[in-house]
């Protein structure tokens, strides 16, 4: 493993990269096995906010996701494209939207979940503000659920669904060593700065996404051209070819729930 070794009593976590329409959940289906069987993790988490058609999920898409390999999935600004997901946020908590949107919002953004060995997890889905909604504070709002969430377990994971990298990093060194790891999503570009901070926190930016990379970000670039070029609205459709998986592997010690490892990991469908 990179930037370290795996250790005894270690909770190996595979986080998958925004998973983007059609081709994406082909990539889940078929790629997720092989890799699952090579890293063999414990426990797997996707962020699924554009698991339909490129914008949103639906209940049906989400039950599929979870009947596969993944065991929670995770969201973002996009969650609420489908309205009829609402529904589905308050029944399934393998779901989880963003916890820091203000107000009753459907759903919960935070939970505790178990491992096949019964290794407690727990999980916050935070969204940015800067260049997007203006939510309530990402950086206090992860504090308070810390807090909760460490009354039943020390491996913490967040899926901070944030545009600014600044803002991405700094909420990283603001809970280095109060969470196992920060893993950054939304942009669906990978980046290669992966590291354990001073404290035992494993970061990146962005993990990246599950779909074409053939794209803008997911999307047919002859599309994402012509409205860039014209200004003049056009429907953005999901690129199929050249499909990956991007996801990161996070190794953590079970005793301090600090992380030992983190590395990046890709998949690619044969045809």
């Amino acid at each position: 493993m990179k930037n370290g070794c795996q250790v005894a009593e270690s909770l190996r976590i595979l986080f998958i990269g925004d998973i983007v329409g059609r081709p994406g959940r082909r990539a889940i289906r078929e790629i997720l096995p092989r890799i699952c069987k090579e890293h063999q993790p414990d426990f797997v988490i996707a962020n699924g906010e554009n698991a339909a058609g490129g914008l949103g999920i639906t209940p049906d898409v989400a039950g599929k996701l979870l009947n596969s390999e993944i065991d929670v999935l995770t969201s973002g600004n996009h969650v609420w494209n489908k309205k009829e997901i609402y529904g589905y946020l308050n029944t399934n908590p393998r779901l989880i939207r963003p916890a820091n949107y203000p107000g009753d919002p459907p759903g919960c953004g935070y939970g505790v979940f178990h491992t096949k060995s019964g290794i407690p997890v727990g999980i916050i889905n935070l969204e940015g503000r800067i260049f997007m909604k203006n939510l309530e504070c990402p950086f206090r709002t992860a504090k308070k659920i810390i807090r909760e969430l460490k009354k039943e377990a020390k491996s913490i994971i967040i899926d901070f669904h944030a545009e600014a990298t600044s803002e991405k990093q700094a909420l990283g060194w603001f809970l280095d060593g109060e969470i196992s790891a920060l893993i950054g999503t939304h942009t669906h570009v990978p980046t290669a700065d992966e590291r354990i901070l001073p404290n035992g926190t494993a970061y990146i930016t962005d993990v990246g996404m599950t779909g074409s990379i053939d794209s803008v970000i997911g999307f047919q670039h002859e599309i994402v051209l012509e409205r860039l070029l014209s200004q003049l609205p056009a429907t953005f459709k999901v690129a199929k070819r050249n499909v990956h998986m991007q996801a990161v592997l996070v190794d953590i010690n079970v005793s301090t729930g600090q992380a030992v490892s983190i590395a990046r990991v890709e998949g690619k469908l044969s045809g």
